[in-house]
């Protein structure tokens, strides 16, 4: 059975003397990253010192990759400034340190782990944040996460996504005995754990924009069927009598829905399954393969991919009226659309002169922008906030059978690539990374 973590959130904000003109420019390829100061924690009561450092660790981390900000050395720092004091900001000014972050770690009297920080503007000369955050000491790696994304949104404007987590398939075994078990990790790597037994063959999973569920595919009875699994309780569920071959399930944004493809009279379609009212609504017609739905963040439309023009590309289906229009007419097959959660873009895989893609356009496929290629690469999905994405890249096989499968995640701009290290033995594949946690 599955637990979901628990953990209760207080958030106090306090009076801010300004609003400070300090931001990153998220969209420049190659922009100056802010240059960021941790101080060590202050640490009060019956704290463990080394979970202060690993909150510092956390923060440092998620700040560091996604490429917007450098970690200013610890032994450079000048001074230690105690909380509620005022930083000597010329002596920050004089190392080139941009933003200076102060932190406390106290325990409660019932246990339960305080965290107070602090963000100052040293150019400004002025305090932009400050938070206190209150969970269970066994939560204290999400005070982490949380910190990092209160920082994130204050000096991009932009949704932070560091308290996310990832849902994939971890291949294990032999190459000609492979074991696909559903597996769940924090965004950055950490705490994988298994949400299916190895008696299973899963794939296609993917969240509920509530958290509290993941649908995905699992073959029973050598029969691939589209399944629910309650991230609370662990009960898992399957989602209707649908008949034939079903997968790729997907929900829509409200949650109400499930998006899957049926194999029917050997022809492949996008249907609709009603989780309330149980009914199933056919969404594509013809005598061609269409898959891999995808919803609008406003419900409203379908991005999907159909090889009705005689190549695989990407179409989009009007919810309302039904009309289909192409949006991809580059070289190329193209695969696996996702839209963004704002609706800007859509992501994409291609394969092209043997090579594969991943890619983002937007949702009429004009500005098309290659992110990453390799020797083959799927399933890309978005990080709230829709700057990163995360996909699997497999490598080709040097000795033409033993394959490694990576999770990769990179951000917009084709910049601050890097793979999510997974536990010795394990491929990753399909990756889906979740909503913010609630």
């Amino acid at each position: 059975m599955l637990k979901k973590l628990l953990m209760i959130v207080l958030v106090v904000f306090f009076a801010m003397p300004g609003r400070a003109e300090l931001k990153v420019d998220i969209v420049a390829r190659g922009a100056n990253p802010i240059s960021i100061a941790v101080q060590k924690f202050e640490v009060l009561g019956d704290v463990r010192s080394k979970d202060a450092a690993m909150i510092r660790e956390v923060v440092e981390t998620d700040l560091k990759r996604t490429g917007l900000f450098r970690i200013v050395s610890h032994d450079a720092l000048p001074e230690y400034v105690k909380m509620h004091e005022m930083p000597n900001f010329n002596l920050w000014a004089a190392i080139k340190t941009q933003v200076l972050v102060q932190s406390r770690l106290s325990a409660e009297s019932d246990g339960r782990y305080k965290l107070e920080f602090f963000v100052w503007d040293v150019n400004g000369r002025e305090q932009i944040e400050a938070q206190s955050l209150v969970a269970s000491r066994r939560s204290a790696r999400r005070l982490a996460h949380i910190m990092a994304d209160a920082i994130y949104e204050r000096l991009t404007g932009e949704i932070g996504y560091f308290d996310t987590q990832i849902v994939f398939i971890a291949e294990t075994g032999p190459v000609h005995n492979r074991t696909k078990r559903m597996a769940i990790m924090d965004q950055d790597g950490y705490g994988m754990r298994y949400l299916s037994d190895a008696d299973s063959f899963v794939m296609s999973p993917h969240f509920s924009p509530n958290m509290q569920s993941i649908v995905f595919l699992s073959y029973y009875n050598d029969d691939p069927m589209v399944w629910s699994l309650d991230l609370d309780t662990g009960e898992q569920r399957r989602l209707g009598q649908f008949g034939g071959m079903n997968f790729a399930p997907r929900f829509s944004p409200d949650g109400t829905r499930v998006a899957i493809s049926l194999v029917k009279n050997g022809i492949t379609h996008i249907y609709e399954y009603n989780i309330e009212t149980k009914e199933l609504r056919q969404l594509t017609f013809g005598n061609s393969i269409n898959t891999s739905p995808s919803y609008s963040p406003d419900g409203k439309k379908m991005a999907f991919n159909s090889d009705r023009t005689g190549r695989q590309q990407i179409h989009v289906l009007d919810l309302e009226t039904g009309a289909v229009e192409r949006i991809t007419y580059g070289a190329g097959r193209y695969a696996t659309p996702a839209w963004s959660p704002d609706g800007q873009f859509i992501a994409f895989t291609k394969i092209a002169d043997d090579t594969f893609y991943v890619g983002i356009m937007d949702p009429h496929g004009r500005n098309e922008k290659i992110l990453a290629g390799g020797w083959f690469m799927e399933a890309p999905s978005w990080a709230p906030g829709s700057r990163r994405i995360v996909y699997y890249e497999t490598e080709k096989a040097i000795d033409g059978v033993e394959r490694i499968s990576h999770i990769r995640s990179v951000d917009i701009t084709g910049q601050n690539l890097y793979g999510i290290e997974l536990p010795d033995g394990v491929n990753g594949l399909e990756p889906t990374w979740s909503p913010r946690l609630p």
